[in-house]
């Protein structure tokens, strides 16, 4: 058995025989693959990186867009009495308001007897 692993091992080529070379290729083998910060687990935070780097940008323009209704609203107090109005359901004295909601899981076709 011995003999067969010596015999491998001289046809090898001369770098690779070398203990230098042996050690370098068994390091970079664990840190491609073995290591915390392995290729695949760099691969996946780079992938997730991105997907937080396209959330920013999303909530940056929701951040501009709600600062800028908010100053709307109070600066002009027709705007205010609008946005309470359609959010809040809020109204004058003596007045009715009529909230229609439509109802989504129904279709448009009618509903037969088997239904």
């Amino acid at each position: 058995m011995p003999q067969r692993i010596i015999s491998a091992f001289k046809k090898l080529p001369s770098w690779l025989r070398n203990r230098y070379a042996i050690t370098l290729i068994c390091f970079f083998i664990y840190m491609l693959f073995f290591d915390r910060h392995d290729l695949i687990s760099q691969w996946h935070l780079k992938q997730e990186l991105g997907k937080l780097e396209e959330n920013k940008e999303y909530y940056k323009v929701q951040i501009g867009q709600t600062s800028e209704d908010l100053n709307n609203l109070l600066t002009n107090d027709d705007n205010l009495e609008k946005f309470a109005r359609e959010k809040y359901l809020m109204k004058k004295p003596n007045e009715d308001i009529f909230v229609i909601v439509e109802d989504k899981s129904a279709s448009s076709a009618p509903k037969t007897m088997e239904e």
